[in-house]
């Protein structure tokens, strides 16, 4: 029987690129949950239209709505084998989950990270401060767990089991940080599989702004800190 893959999308404000995220998921998913984040456009709508399972979720912040994702999965009759993660603004390349998934499948791999690896990024698909702030992040996972994480990429797969077992509780710009720092604590097994990044369709809420840039900064490295001494 093949796994079950749920995949869960954040979304604000991506009425312009979330039709085309979800047209592109490959087949294999189960379910497709968009979160609408508090958009002011029509997000909610489009993602409806497209055939996804829209959800609601009045908070903003990435780590709010995916935890929405996850309150919905854990009410539903028949739980998911893994969960994707995938942005909702089209930087991404959505075929590529079976390219995701895959570790997974064939080695029994716990987590899998999309690495935007620059040979493979649209140029300015990814401005200097989130260049920066991948390598200064995940240099310092090396440092301080000896981990092999290139990327805080947000395309990920993970099993479903092991996500709970993570207890997720980041709101806003620390959700990816969080999710990596918590499997090395818990000696998950982790790989990375190199992804397409192309410019995403209108402005980033978090590396686009001057503001967003330096507080998900502040969150990755606080997160870091963190479990770096604990």
């Amino acid at each position: 029987m093949y796994p079950i893959i749920d995949v869960i999308i954040p979304a604000f404000n991506e009425e312009d690129s979330i039709s085309h995220v979800i047209k592109e998921i490959p087949d294999i998913v189960s379910e497709i949950i968009v979160v609408n984040n508090n958009s002011s456009d029509h997000t909610e709508h489009v993602a409806k239209n497209a055939g996804a399972t829209v959800l609601k979720e009045k908070q903003k912040g990435y780590g709010y709505a995916c935890l929405k994702g996850m309150e919905y999965i854990a009410l539903k009759d028949t739980k998911p084998d893994i969960v994707v993660f995938l942005d909702g603004d089209y930087s991404d390349f959505p075929s590529e989950l079976t390219q995701i998934v895959h570790p997974i499948l064939s080695n029994d791999i716990d987590m899998v990270i999309g690495a935007r690896v620059k040979q493979l990024r649209e140029p300015g698909s990814m401005t200097t401060p989130q260049i920066f702030g991948n390598w200064l992040a995940t240099k310092l996972m090396k440092l301080f767990f000896n981990a092999k994480f290139t990327d805080l990429g947000p395309f990920r797969a993970i099993k479903y089991d092991k996500l709970l077992a993570l207890e997720m509780v980041d709101k806003t710009y620390g959700w990816t940080v969080e999710m990596q720092l918590k499997s090395l604590k818990k000696k998950y097994t982790y790989t990375e599989v190199p992804v397409h990044y192309k410019k995403r369709i209108g402005v980033s809420k978090v590396s686009g702004t001057i503001k967003g840039a330096i507080f998900a900064g502040i969150k990755i490295l606080s997160w870091i800190f963190k479990y770096s001494f604990t």
